[in-house]
């Protein structure tokens, strides 16, 4: 049998299709896989911003859908997204059929210089609303300025720019691209993270049962928790991977806890809930989290 997997085409999206089809041959030795690359709008668009002034406008949300449409006409079985990148609500004909294991959800700090507390004035570049406002609320007085381009991209322009201190970066890419920061300092960000940061989505069509079944031998079970209540809660907020929100979810035997920062226009601080429950109702767990947020 050959499945034909759909992906973006930058040096992050190739490795975490490479882990997938570890996972893949590894469940299934004799199963075949061939990759085709798909430049998305998100893509082009980011091109095209390297060449011109750059706006923050729902950049990410245009990183799937060509994909999207490429899934639906069945030309390839099944798509894979860095599962922070995916828009709240998908196709109806279309469905997570799988996670991979997470890996670190942290946001890190790549600095030139090694800086115990972020100072005032401090310059970070990000692309991120999520991590500028958390950024803004935690270090008053630092400025964050527009940085677009892949992982390496943004490493190098760092080196480059003399108009910036640091940039931030998802943990998991760097890791994932076996990156060396070489000089530069790189230390953890009390950041809550992206719905979904860390976590490699695997989409296929709801009819297409044959290749959901076998993606679901590589679903990593407790991730797919994780990700079922970062998602609801994503859902409640009616917002895509472009929303101020930050959520941490921690699976520890049955219990699930789940910690949002969520940020508005008119507010100076975020609305702020904690919450436990049982890991079986990711769900319930997420709602409840929703109605207490907004309760205060």
């Amino acid at each position: 049998m050959r499945l034909v997997i759909g992906t973006r085409g930058s040096a992050l999206a190739l490795a975490q299709v490479a882990l997938v089809k570890t996972a893949l041959k590894h469940a299934f030795p004799d199963l075949e896989t061939d990759v085709r690359t798909i430049l998305t709008s998100g893509d082009e668009e980011n091109r095209l911003r390297a060449l011109a002034a750059p706006s923050s406008a729902g950049v990410k949300g245009l990183f799937t859908n060509e994909i999207h449409q490429v899934l639906l006409r069945g030309d390839i079985d099944f798509a894979v997204h860095s599962l922070k990148d995916l828009p709240g609500h998908l196709p109806e004909s279309t469905m997570i059929a799988a996670v991979l294991e997470r890996a670190d959800t942290a946001d890190v700090l790549i600095s030139k210089k090694d800086v115990p507390e972020i100072p005032p004035g401090f310059r970070i570049g990000t692309s991120s609303v999520r991590r500028r406002r958390q950024l803004e609320w935690m270090a008053p007085g630092v400025q964050v300025k527009e940085i677009r381009g892949n992982v390496p991209t943004r490493i190098r322009k760092l080196r480059e720019d003399s108009s910036l201190d640091a940039i931030v970066l998802a943990r998991a890419g760097i890791d994932r691209l076996k990156l060396d920061p070489g000089a530069l300092c790189v230390r953890t960000l009390l950041l809550l993270p992206a719905i979904g940061q860390g976590a490699i989505a695997l989409e296929c069509l709801r009819t297409n049962v044959q290749t959901a079944g076998l993606l679901a031998q590589i679903n990593h079970e407790p991730t797919s928790i994780q990700i079922r209540a970062e998602r609801e809660l994503q859902r409640l907020l009616d917002g895509d991977c472009d929303l101020p929100v930050g959520v941490e979810t921690e699976l520890r035997a049955d219990s699930l806890r789940m910690k949002a920062v969520v940020f508005e226009a008119d507010r100076a601080g975020p609305r702020e809930a904690e919450l436990s429950g049982p890991g079986a109702e990711p769900e319930t767990l997420a709602a409840h989290l929703f109605r207490i947020l907004y309760e205060k």
